[in-house]
C-alpha cells in the first residue's frame, strides 16, 4: 500500500474555497479511481493556511494512474489557483 502526503500552503483568503473544492471536487473524483483506499484533510493547528492532505492507494502503479489520469490533470488548473505552494512526500505502508 501507498500513502501519499502532499502540504499546501493555501492563499489566506482562499481557504474556504480550498476546502470545498477538496471536498466537493477533487476527493470525490480521486475516491473513483481505481486502487483508492482514502483520503483525509488536515489543517494545522497553529497555521490556518497550511494544509496536509494524505491519501492511499493499493499500490504505487494505482496511484501512478490516479496522477496521470485525465480526471486528476483537468483538476489541477483550480487547484493551483488555491494555494501558494506544495510538497509532496510519498510512504509505503509498512503496518
Amino acid at each position: 500500500m501507498i500513502e501519499r502526503h502532499i502540504t499546501f500552503n493555501v492563499h489566506p483568503d482562499r481557504t474556504a474555497d480550498f476546502e470545498q473544492f477538496i471536498d466537493g471536487e477533487y476527493r470525490p473524483a480521486m475516491a473513483g479511481a481505481p486502487g483508492f483506499v482514502r483520503c483525509e484533510l488536515l489543517r494545522e493547528a497553529d497555521s490556518p493556511t497550511r494544509y496536509q492532505m494524505a491519501f492511499r492507494f493499493e499500490d504505487a502503479d494505482k496511484a501512478a494512474a490516479w496522477r496521470t489520469s485525465e480526471v486528476h490533470l483537468a483538476l489541477q488548473p483550480a487547484l493551483k489557483e488555491l494555494h501558494a505552494e506544495m510538497v509532496i512526500q510519498a510512504y509505503e505502508v509498512i503496518r
